[in-house]
């Protein structure tokens, strides 16, 4: 199946003009079976599907992989129209960022939470370059996957309170076999690495199982699944529980809950969490 690729505004905007409702799927490429199932749900919104590949500078730290992160254009197009994609935009850094980009969101509080506290700035960067499309594209629907589920919800936030007129469609998570988390940065790890990665997900499995099962002392169990990670070789950034409708620490009497990790495995980091 023929896409049509573009690396230009304008040329992407009369592509889109006049044409059918759009369902949007913004991506850094390097596509997995998870990517694609956002695909393959955009394209069940609508007949006509965007997806965006762009690694955005604005939301890497300095030390972050930025220069490494994974970019694999030709095969991602080629995924792609095998799904009957219509258009892929992936435009040059200088055709989204001409100059410097000095205008930019101030965020609510949560930001600066669970993912925003060890990646500051992180949030703001996810929400200038969204925006940004979303202006660009004006799609009907943009589909979000739940492993970037701290993201998900500023996104919802920003769009709900900016009057943005889009809906936010929330994809579960893809997951290997064995539980982990798809992510491109799962190709970071080495073959040991790999066999331990599941960990993190059958961590936040037994900690929903004991929720679950009627415990509600919140501090000690995500204390008990912190060191149990530790004991194996991990660095927790954070695991911890929280209410699903506004992200804050949850309390004894909540439901409706989350429980959302970030851990280092050697030098990759990676995230998860588990609706309770």
């Amino acid at each position: 199946m023929f896409v049509d690729i573009f690396d230009d505004i304008d040329s992407l905007r009369t592509r889109l003009q006049g044409n059918a409702p759009v369902a949007f799927v913004p991506t850094m490429g390097n596509l997995h079976p998870g990517h694609l199932a956002l695909v393959k749900r955009a394209k069940q919104l609508n007949d006509q599907v965007v997806v965006s590949i762009f690694v955005n500078r604005l939301q890497f730290l300095p030390h972050e992989d930025f220069e490494r992160y994974p970019r694999t254009l030709a095969d991602d197009c080629k995924a792609l129209s095998q799904l009957d994609v219509n258009s892929i935009f992936a435009p040059h850094e200088k055709i989204l960022f001409p100059t410097a980009q000095e205008f930019l969101l101030a965020l609510p509080p949560v930001a600066d939470t669970l993912e925003g506290k060890f990646r500051p700035g992180f949030f703001q960067g996810v929400a200038t370059i969204l925006l940004k499309l979303f202006n660009i594209i004006q799609p009907q629907q943009a589909v979000f996957g739940k492993k970037d589920y701290q993201q998900l919800h500023i996104v919802q936030e920003m769009v709900r309170q900016l009057n943005i007129p889009v809906e936010i469609i929330a994809c579960d998570t893809v997951r290997a076999p064995d539980g982990l988390a798809l992510s491109s940065r799962n190709q970071y790890l080495n073959h040991e690495q790999r066999q331990e990665a599941c960990q993190l997900f059958q961590t936040l499995l037994q900690l929903k199982n004991e929720i679950v099962s009627g415990k509600r002392e919140f501090l000690t169990l995500q204390r008990d699944a912190t060191q149990h990670l530790e004991q194996r070789g991990w660095s927790v950034d954070y695991l911890s529980v929280h209410k699903r409708s506004n992200l804050m620490p949850a309390q004894a009497h909540d439901n409706d809950l989350v429980v959302l990790a970030a851990a280092w495995l050697g030098n990759t980091r990676l995230i998860d969490n588990l609706e309770i």
